[in-house]
């Protein structure tokens, strides 16, 4: 009687559970029509108004700039950075960067900063570009600065996904527009990794598939597609536990459900041509990474002339942006740090060990924890001196305080990394290249012979009409489709499940049929993952096998012996070697440069330096000294931008030798009234010794500054004057000649 009665209640909670999905789902459905039916469906969970429409550039675009209404009870400050976060176009709507009241945008406005919100329309302008989207995103930034002249700095600009590497490809070409860049789960390194994606065009036979999409397409390339190659990536999660954790969950998981499912369903399309450029020089020729891209007007795209600090935010639980292809651009880039120093660039780069790819942008978790974190110290970031850091966002330790509350759970800790840590997470592997170099030049072979001989009779053939039946019947749309309120029994479900919530009877956590039905689904999504490894090896097994042929070698122009880099790193060139040795020598020459303001900034890089980290702490201490002088006035501009040249400058004195610039400082205190450089002293010790007890290193570096000072302040002393001995009289009342006289 004990089991019949357990299989009776699991009987009647399955049922129930059943209806119950079954709506949700029917929901599912009529919120994918309703989105549809939006002029410009997103998911934001704020409020915006539209400030500027790129369909009104003089290369038109179907992006718009939107300004983010805070709510009531948070205040924006009108000093602080605008903060401007852009949406990846990659398959799905806008709105990822704000889908949550804990994301990327609630993290900014939390801080205080003017927000911006940079989405698109579902439909592309016919014919235009990557480089079209690159101006209009300048256009926007333009705007933003306008609208705050009292800003601290520059707009600080979040790029998430395909956004990121569209807007660094934006800042390499006009620098002088951007704040700090945050490149959240961004791919700009695209041979890199062990992802299986990375493998699709070499065994598709490259990127005439990408072509002929477009043409059947009528021109536009279908962003479903995209999102099949994500959803294909997992598809234990794709097939059975997504589903899975809304029938086990159904009483409070349809919610979630549906917030996720209006996102992952909008899907939008790209241009045909657009899509063309990604697939051919990024994805396939891996071409951004080594500055081999330029635009029509003849300037190269170099993510060198950047010039606002990269942050760079990635995951190892990330499948489709794994660390090595957030990363391995600055490999290969820069052979070593003194390279990253001579191009005045700093790079900061985070790790997460587990959030997926949409967890970056979608996490609650990560919303408050990392990037609520970057918004709080953009500012201190934005002063960092060139050079790599590594930054973890960890636990604060219970009873300690940050920014003089208890509000925060994390604190933020930056050390010294480099190039060589960089390239022990990246692994290149030159072999691999010479692999996807070939895949690339089948790609080319293949997309001529495609343009040239079928591509005529597909355009001839395609219709707008056939393309639009082609996306309906599109296998992510029909699941949309097809069970809505339009379905003739959604009514009679819909009835069904009403009642079932009225009488709810949920099974209880004990019983065993439920203990079955969860390892029958841990077996199931085992399986799927089992499969999906042997896949994936396959997949790596194939791609290895046909493009290390010696005859697919021969198609790149390789040879089996050869051992030559297959791409050119730009740090090879004649013209670079003279960039940086005349880099170096400027910098020689103005270790001597300067004054007291000079030599205290100096040396407090030094100290500083010594410690090799510093944390949240360190960051308030530092921005509560230097706000004051930095905080505008009114009719009176910021002067963040003076102060961060001069302290990014003298600490690039220092990275490029501390020895000789701190051999300096007396030279610098020449001029110096002594008790001016006593003074200074003593506030380098007392700024040296606030973020906490120094080390005995830090103390000796301390010591060395201290000394230099008190042995500028003896050079800049005056010096004593010699009393001359009153002259004799005569006895005839004449001074007697002096020495000096004769």
């Amino acid at each position: 009687m004990q089991w019949f009665g357990a299989a009776s209640e699991y009987a009647v909670d399955a049922c129930q559970r059943v209806l119950l999905y079954g709506d949700i789902r029917r929901q599912r459905g009529n919120q994918y029509r309703t989105h549809l039916q939006e002029r410009a469906p997103n998911v934001l969970n704020f409020a915006g108004e539209l400030v500027m429409s790129g369909l009104d550039l003089p290369r038109p675009v179907n992006y718009g700039l939107v300004r983010i209404l805070p709510a009531e009870g948070v205040p924006t400050d009108p000093a602080k950075r605008p903060f401007v976060i852009v949406d990846p176009r990659a398959g799905h709507g806008p709105g990822i960067g704000g889908f949550k009241p804990d994301s990327e945008i609630g993290a900014a406005l939390q801080e205080g900063h003017p927000c911006y919100f940079v989405g698109f329309l579902p439909d592309p302008v016919p014919g235009q570009s990557v480089e079209d989207v690159m101006h209009a995103e300048a256009a926007f930034l333009r705007k933003v600065a306008a609208l705050h002249p009292d800003s601290i700095g520059k707009p600080a600009v979040i790029g998430n996904c395909q956004a990121g590497w569209q807007v660094l490809m934006t800042a390499a070409v006009w620098p002088e527009l951007f704040g700090p860049i945050i490149l959240a789960g961004t791919p700009l390194s695209y041979w890199a990794g062990d992802n299986p994606m990375r493998y699709g065009g070499g065994l598709t036979g490259g990127s005439w598939l990408t072509a002929l999409t477009s043409d059947l397409g009528a021109g536009r390339f279908d962003g479903a597609w995209l999102v099949q190659n994500f959803e294909n990536l997992d598809p234990a999660n794709t097939l059975w536990k997504k589903q899975y954790d809304l029938y086990a969950k159904v009483d409070t998981e349809g919610p979630r459900y549906l917030g996720f499912e209006k996102y992952w369903g909008g899907h939008v399309f790209l241009d045909g041509g657009e899509m063309q450029t990604i697939v051919d020089d990024l994805f396939i020729g891996n071409k951004l990474a080594t500055a081999e891209l330029s635009t029509s007007d003849g300037v190269r795209i170099d993510l060198r002339n950047v010039r606002s600090p990269i942050i760079v935010f990635c995951s190892y639980g990330d499948n489709i942006t794994p660390p090595a292809q957030a990363l391995g651009w600055i490999t290969d880039l820069y052979r070593d740090d003194e390279d990253v120093v001579g191009h005045d660039q700093t790079i900061v780069f985070a790790t997460h060990d587990s959030i997926g790819h949409l967890g970056i942008f979608v996490s609650g978790s990560v919303g408050r924890k990392e990037h609520r974190q970057f918004a709080a110290h953009i500012d201190i970031i934005d002063l960092m001196p060139a050079g790599i850091y590594r930054a973890e966002v960890a636990d604060r330790v219970p009873g300690e305080t940050v920014n003089g509350a208890d509000d925060s759970s994390y604190l933020m800790k930056i050390r010294r990394s480099g190039v060589e840590e960089v390239r022990g997470i990246v692994k290149p592997d030159p072999a691999s290249e010479r692999r996807f170099a070939a895949a690339a030049r089948v790609s080319e072979i293949n997309l001529a012979l495609y343009r040239n001989l079928l591509q005529p009779w597909v355009r001839a053939w395609a219709t707008p009409h056939s393309a639009r039946m082609m996306e309906m019947f599109h296998p992510l749309r029909v699941g949309y489709e097809t069970w809505s309120d339009r379905h003739p029994w959604a009514g009679i479900v819909a009835a069904a499940a009403e009642n079932a919530r009225e009488n709810r009877r949920p099974v209880s956590a004990d019983n065993p049929f439920l203990q079955v039905q969860e390892q029958i689904s841990d077996g199931i999504e085992q399986s799927l993952d089992a499969w999906r490894d042997q896949r994936d090896a396959l997949y790596a097994r194939t791609f290895d096998a046909i493009y290390s042929a010696p005859a697919m070698q021969a198609l790149a122009g390789q040879s089996t012996n050869d051992t030559t880099p297959v791409r050119p790193h730009p740090g090879d060139t004649p013209e670079h070697r003279a960039f940086m040795a005349a880099q170096m020598s400027r910098l020689d020459e103005e270790m001597a440069q300067g004054g007291l303001v000079e030599a205290m900034i100096r040396a407090l890089c030094v100290v500083f330096l010594a410690r090799g980290e510093a944390d949240g702490r360190h960051f308030d201490h530092a921005w509560e000294l230097s706000r004051p002088q930095l905080q505008p006035t009114p009719g009176q501009p910021s002067r963040f931008a003076d102060f961060r040249r001069l302290i990014r400058h003298q600490a690039l004195l220092v990275r490029r030798d501390g020895a000789a610039a701190l051999a300096q400082i007396p030279h610098l205190l020449r001029d110096v009234p002594a008790r001016s450089a006593r003074e200074a002293a003593a506030v380098i010790a007392d700024l040296a010794r606030r973020g906490g007890p120094l080390a005995e290193h830090e103390q000796a570096s301390l010591q060395q500054v201290l000394a230099l000072f008190s042995q500028g302040a003896e050079r800049s002393a005056p010096k004593p004057r010699s009393r001359r001995k009153a002259p004799s009289r005569t006895s005839k009342g004449k001074r007697s000649p002096s020495p000096a006289s004769g």
